[in-house]
Protein backbone atom coordinates (compact mmCIF):
# COMPACT_ATOMS: atom_id res chain seq x y z
CA UNK A 1 0.00 0.00 0.00
CA UNK A 2 2.63 1.98 0.89
CA UNK A 3 4.60 1.88 -2.44
CA UNK A 4 1.67 2.72 -4.37
CA UNK A 5 0.91 6.04 -2.25
CA UNK A 6 4.51 6.79 -3.18
CA UNK A 7 4.46 5.93 -7.01
CA UNK A 8 1.25 8.19 -7.32
CA UNK A 9 2.87 11.00 -5.69
CA UNK A 10 5.96 11.02 -7.36
CA UNK A 11 4.02 11.30 -10.39
CA UNK A 12 2.09 13.72 -9.54
CA UNK A 13 4.61 16.06 -8.40
CA UNK A 14 6.08 15.66 -11.88
CA UNK A 15 3.28 16.95 -14.02
CA UNK A 16 2.37 19.89 -12.03
CA UNK A 17 5.04 23.09 -13.78
CA UNK A 18 4.95 26.36 -13.12
CA UNK A 19 2.29 28.63 -15.98
CA UNK A 20 4.17 29.97 -19.24
CA UNK A 21 4.18 33.81 -19.44
CA UNK A 22 0.91 34.91 -21.78
CA UNK A 23 2.36 36.90 -24.95
CA UNK A 24 1.01 40.32 -24.72
CA UNK A 25 2.12 40.98 -28.73
CA UNK A 26 -0.62 41.58 -31.44
CA UNK A 27 -1.24 38.65 -33.65
CA UNK A 28 0.51 38.67 -36.89
CA UNK A 29 -1.49 39.96 -40.04
CA UNK A 30 -3.13 37.95 -41.75
CA UNK A 31 -2.44 38.10 -45.66
CA UNK A 32 -4.36 36.80 -48.29
CA UNK A 33 -3.16 37.47 -52.25
CA UNK A 34 -5.73 38.77 -54.22
CA UNK A 35 -5.47 38.82 -58.44
CA UNK A 36 -5.41 42.63 -59.66
CA UNK A 37 -5.73 43.61 -63.08
CA UNK A 38 -3.03 42.38 -65.38
CA UNK A 39 -0.68 45.28 -66.81
CA UNK A 40 0.88 44.97 -70.47
CA UNK A 41 2.58 48.76 -70.30
CA UNK A 42 5.51 48.00 -68.01
CA UNK A 43 7.15 51.59 -67.29
CA UNK A 44 10.95 51.45 -67.96
CA UNK A 45 13.01 50.96 -64.68
CA UNK A 46 15.42 53.31 -63.68
CA UNK A 47 18.59 52.11 -64.45
CA UNK A 48 17.13 51.25 -68.12
CA UNK A 49 16.62 55.28 -69.43
CA UNK A 50 18.95 55.73 -71.23
CA UNK A 51 18.12 52.58 -73.51
CA UNK A 52 16.02 53.06 -76.01
CA UNK A 53 12.78 50.51 -76.82
CA UNK A 54 11.81 49.64 -80.29
CA UNK A 55 8.86 51.06 -80.67
CA UNK A 56 7.40 52.47 -77.30
CA UNK A 57 4.64 54.09 -79.09
CA UNK A 58 3.18 50.65 -80.28
CA UNK A 59 3.52 49.74 -76.11
CA UNK A 60 1.58 52.90 -75.41
CA UNK A 61 -0.70 51.71 -77.49
CA UNK A 62 -1.51 48.47 -76.43
CA UNK A 63 -1.59 49.78 -72.84
CA UNK A 64 -4.15 52.47 -73.55
CA UNK A 65 -2.33 55.04 -73.12
CA UNK A 66 -2.03 58.08 -75.76
CA UNK A 67 1.14 60.12 -76.56
CA UNK A 68 0.08 63.94 -77.46
CA UNK A 69 1.44 64.79 -80.84
CA UNK A 70 4.39 66.94 -80.95
CA UNK A 71 4.30 69.92 -83.60
CA UNK A 72 7.42 70.99 -84.50
CA UNK A 73 6.90 74.58 -85.71
CA UNK A 74 9.30 77.72 -87.15
CA UNK A 75 8.59 80.85 -85.93
CA UNK A 76 7.26 83.02 -88.65
CA UNK A 77 8.56 86.63 -88.43
CA UNK A 78 6.95 88.95 -90.50
CA UNK A 79 9.01 92.00 -89.99
CA UNK A 80 10.94 91.19 -92.91
CA UNK A 81 11.06 88.39 -95.84
CA UNK A 82 13.03 85.01 -96.05
CA UNK A 83 14.92 86.40 -99.20
CA UNK A 84 14.42 88.08 -102.55
CA UNK A 85 11.89 88.51 -104.52
CA UNK A 86 13.23 87.99 -108.02
CA UNK A 87 16.59 89.02 -107.57
CA UNK A 88 18.18 92.17 -109.93
CA UNK A 89 20.77 90.22 -112.40
CA UNK A 90 23.37 92.56 -112.70
CA UNK A 91 24.62 92.97 -116.37
CA UNK A 92 28.36 91.24 -117.36
CA UNK A 93 30.74 94.25 -117.07
CA UNK A 94 28.25 96.25 -115.32
CA UNK A 95 26.62 97.61 -118.69
CA UNK A 96 29.21 98.31 -120.49
CA UNK A 97 29.31 96.60 -123.91
CA UNK A 98 28.37 98.20 -126.96
CA UNK A 99 24.56 98.11 -128.13
CA UNK A 100 25.69 97.06 -131.63
CA UNK A 101 26.67 93.13 -130.57
CA UNK A 102 25.15 90.58 -129.80
CA UNK A 103 25.48 90.75 -125.59
CA UNK A 104 24.81 94.33 -125.88
CA UNK A 105 21.50 93.76 -127.15
CA UNK A 106 20.61 91.28 -125.12
CA UNK A 107 21.73 93.33 -122.34
CA UNK A 108 19.29 96.34 -123.09
CA UNK A 109 16.37 94.05 -123.89
CA UNK A 110 16.49 92.32 -120.25
CA UNK A 111 16.66 95.79 -118.80
CA UNK A 112 14.15 96.92 -120.74
CA UNK A 113 12.07 93.71 -119.05
CA UNK A 114 12.95 94.34 -115.67
CA UNK A 115 12.27 98.34 -115.40
CA UNK A 116 8.93 97.75 -116.87
CA UNK A 117 7.98 95.64 -113.94
CA UNK A 118 10.09 98.09 -111.26
CA UNK A 119 7.47 100.66 -112.58
CA UNK A 120 4.65 98.72 -111.02
CA UNK A 121 6.44 97.94 -108.05
CA UNK A 122 7.47 101.87 -107.62
CA UNK A 123 4.04 102.54 -107.98
CA UNK A 124 2.70 100.27 -104.86
CA UNK A 125 5.32 101.62 -102.77
CA UNK A 126 4.12 104.88 -103.33
CA UNK A 127 1.14 103.94 -102.27
CA UNK A 128 1.64 103.44 -98.68
CA UNK A 129 4.86 105.16 -98.33
CA UNK A 130 4.08 108.70 -100.45
CA UNK A 131 8.03 110.29 -99.51
CA UNK A 132 9.22 107.71 -101.62
CA UNK A 133 11.46 108.87 -104.60
CA UNK A 134 13.76 107.14 -106.86
CA UNK A 135 15.74 110.63 -106.99
CA UNK A 136 16.29 110.95 -103.43
CA UNK A 137 16.35 107.12 -102.12
CA UNK A 138 19.74 106.53 -103.35
CA UNK A 139 21.13 108.80 -101.07
CA UNK A 140 19.14 107.33 -98.43
CA UNK A 141 20.05 103.76 -99.12
CA UNK A 142 23.61 105.06 -99.20
CA UNK A 143 23.36 106.45 -95.64
CA UNK A 144 21.77 103.33 -94.57
CA UNK A 145 24.34 101.37 -95.75
CA UNK A 146 27.34 103.39 -93.85
CA UNK A 147 25.89 103.55 -90.53
CA UNK A 148 25.31 99.96 -90.66
CA UNK A 149 28.69 98.82 -91.58
CA UNK A 150 29.37 101.27 -88.86
CA UNK A 151 27.56 99.92 -86.15
CA UNK A 152 28.19 96.45 -87.59
CA UNK A 153 32.02 97.14 -86.12
CA UNK A 154 30.62 97.86 -82.83
CA UNK A 155 28.57 94.91 -82.33
CA UNK A 156 25.33 96.17 -82.35
CA UNK A 157 23.01 96.18 -85.32
CA UNK A 158 19.47 98.13 -85.95
CA UNK A 159 19.71 99.44 -89.91
CA UNK A 160 19.79 95.92 -91.13
CA UNK A 161 16.82 93.35 -91.15
CA UNK A 162 16.50 89.92 -89.13
CA UNK A 163 17.79 87.71 -92.22
CA UNK A 164 20.70 90.58 -92.91
CA UNK A 165 22.54 90.84 -89.32
CA UNK A 166 23.00 86.63 -89.56
CA UNK A 167 24.83 86.81 -92.36
CA UNK A 168 27.09 90.06 -91.73
CA UNK A 169 28.01 89.10 -88.17
CA UNK A 170 28.55 85.06 -88.68
CA UNK A 171 32.42 84.68 -88.16
CA UNK A 172 32.93 87.78 -86.47
CA UNK A 173 33.26 86.46 -83.25
CA UNK A 174 36.38 87.03 -81.18
CA UNK A 175 37.71 89.41 -84.79
CA UNK A 176 38.02 93.36 -84.93
CA UNK A 177 37.03 94.97 -87.71
CA UNK A 178 38.01 98.20 -88.99
CA UNK A 179 35.91 99.55 -91.81
CA UNK A 180 35.51 102.90 -93.30
CA UNK A 181 33.33 104.63 -96.33
CA UNK A 182 35.84 107.55 -98.10
CA UNK A 183 33.95 108.71 -101.24
CA UNK A 184 31.57 107.78 -104.08
CA UNK A 185 32.93 107.16 -107.45
CA UNK A 186 29.61 107.37 -108.99
CA UNK A 187 26.19 108.81 -107.36
CA UNK A 188 24.07 105.72 -106.40
CA UNK A 189 20.75 105.17 -108.39
CA UNK A 190 17.81 103.14 -107.92
CA UNK A 191 18.36 99.93 -110.52
CA UNK A 192 15.55 97.59 -109.63
CA UNK A 193 12.43 97.39 -107.67
CA UNK A 194 9.79 94.93 -106.29
CA UNK A 195 6.58 94.75 -104.09
CA UNK A 196 5.94 91.16 -103.34
CA UNK A 197 3.41 89.81 -100.45
CA UNK A 198 3.98 87.09 -98.02
CA UNK A 199 1.85 85.05 -95.50
CA UNK A 200 -1.52 86.57 -97.05
CA UNK A 201 -2.36 88.69 -99.92
CA UNK A 202 -2.06 92.50 -99.07
CA UNK A 203 0.75 91.98 -96.85
CA UNK A 204 3.30 94.14 -98.53
CA UNK A 205 7.06 94.49 -98.79
CA UNK A 206 9.40 96.66 -100.58
CA UNK A 207 12.36 95.39 -101.93
CA UNK A 208 14.43 98.23 -103.56
CA UNK A 209 18.08 97.21 -105.52
CA UNK A 210 20.69 100.35 -105.21
CA UNK A 211 23.73 100.30 -107.52
CA UNK A 212 26.75 102.24 -105.61
CA UNK A 213 30.40 102.88 -106.85
CA UNK A 214 32.37 103.68 -103.82
CA UNK A 215 35.68 103.71 -102.06
CA UNK A 216 36.07 102.21 -98.94
CA UNK A 217 38.96 100.63 -96.39
CA UNK A 218 38.41 97.11 -94.55
CA UNK A 219 40.55 95.69 -92.36
CA UNK A 220 40.07 92.39 -90.19
CA UNK A 221 42.19 91.63 -86.97
CA UNK A 222 41.89 88.14 -85.20
CA UNK A 223 41.70 87.73 -81.57
CA UNK A 224 46.07 88.07 -81.37
CA UNK A 225 45.35 91.51 -82.79
CA UNK A 226 47.41 89.80 -86.34
CA UNK A 227 45.59 91.42 -89.52
CA UNK A 228 43.71 88.32 -91.27
CA UNK A 229 42.24 90.79 -94.34
CA UNK A 230 42.73 93.99 -95.61
CA UNK A 231 44.54 97.00 -95.02
CA UNK A 232 43.37 100.34 -93.23
CA UNK A 233 45.74 102.76 -95.12
CA UNK A 234 44.51 100.64 -99.03
CA UNK A 235 41.69 102.13 -99.87
CA UNK A 236 39.57 99.97 -102.74
CA UNK A 237 37.21 100.76 -105.17
CA UNK A 238 33.97 98.42 -104.26
CA UNK A 239 30.93 98.13 -106.34
CA UNK A 240 27.79 97.27 -104.71
CA UNK A 241 24.55 96.17 -105.53
CA UNK A 242 22.27 96.65 -101.99
CA UNK A 243 18.95 95.27 -101.44
CA UNK A 244 16.85 97.77 -99.24
CA UNK A 245 13.93 96.25 -97.93
CA UNK A 246 10.32 98.07 -95.70
CA UNK A 247 7.74 95.91 -94.73
CA UNK A 248 5.16 99.18 -96.40
CA UNK A 249 1.96 97.52 -94.20
CA UNK A 250 3.57 98.74 -91.02
CA UNK A 251 2.82 102.64 -90.33
CA UNK A 252 6.11 102.29 -87.97
CA UNK A 253 8.23 100.43 -90.64
CA UNK A 254 11.45 101.95 -91.75
CA UNK A 255 13.74 100.97 -94.38
CA UNK A 256 16.70 98.75 -93.52
CA UNK A 257 19.66 97.18 -95.22
CA UNK A 258 18.46 93.40 -96.71
CA UNK A 259 21.34 91.74 -98.77
CA UNK A 260 23.71 92.55 -101.25
CA UNK A 261 23.80 90.87 -105.07
CA UNK A 262 27.07 89.52 -106.09
CA UNK A 263 27.31 89.51 -109.93
CA UNK A 264 28.98 85.91 -111.40
CA UNK A 265 31.13 87.95 -112.98
CA UNK A 266 32.59 89.81 -109.66
CA UNK A 267 36.63 89.35 -109.10
CA UNK A 268 37.46 86.43 -106.37
CA UNK A 269 37.84 88.09 -103.15
CA UNK A 270 41.54 88.25 -101.68
CA UNK A 271 42.13 84.97 -98.73
CA UNK A 272 41.78 85.18 -95.27
CA UNK A 273 45.35 84.69 -93.90
CA UNK A 274 44.19 82.44 -90.66
CA UNK A 275 46.83 82.68 -87.58
CA UNK A 276 48.26 78.84 -86.91
CA UNK A 277 50.68 77.99 -83.77
CA UNK A 278 53.89 76.42 -84.68
CA UNK A 279 55.09 73.99 -82.21
CA UNK A 280 58.25 75.23 -80.49
CA UNK A 281 61.31 73.30 -78.33
CA UNK A 282 59.98 72.44 -74.84
CA UNK A 283 62.19 74.38 -72.46
CA UNK A 284 63.39 74.79 -69.29
CA UNK A 285 62.36 77.72 -66.54
CA UNK A 286 66.03 78.96 -67.25
CA UNK A 287 66.22 78.77 -70.48
CA UNK A 288 65.24 81.10 -73.42
CA UNK A 289 63.99 81.00 -76.90
CA UNK A 290 66.69 81.28 -79.63
CA UNK A 291 64.36 82.06 -82.95
CA UNK A 292 67.19 82.25 -85.35
CA UNK A 293 68.94 79.32 -84.48
CA UNK A 294 65.39 76.97 -84.28
CA UNK A 295 64.32 75.56 -87.10
CA UNK A 296 60.28 74.50 -87.98
CA UNK A 297 59.82 71.34 -87.96
CA UNK A 298 58.16 69.94 -90.93
CA UNK A 299 55.38 67.83 -91.01
CA UNK A 300 55.92 64.30 -91.82
CA UNK A 301 54.63 62.97 -95.32
CA UNK A 302 51.10 60.90 -94.81
CA UNK A 303 49.92 58.47 -97.11
CA UNK A 304 45.86 58.88 -97.93
CA UNK A 305 43.59 55.97 -99.07
CA UNK A 306 40.61 56.34 -100.73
Amino acid sequence: MRRTLLSLHRATSSSLKPPEPLDARCPAPLLLTVRTKKRYFIPPAVAQKGHRDGNPEAKARAAGIVFRQEYFERPINIACTAGVFDAYIPPEGDARLSTLSKGGIKQRTEQIRQSAASQLAIRKIKEHDPEFSTKTFAEKAQEIFIEAHNVLAKKTAFLVTERCYPEMTRGNRYKTIRWKFLESLEPPRVVHARCPDMVSKGNLYGQVTVRMHSKQTLAIYDRFGRLMLGDEDQPKDVLEYLIIERHLVNPYGSWRLHGKIVPSWAPAKDPVIKTVSIPGPELKPWEEFDAQNYEVPKPAAVQWYK
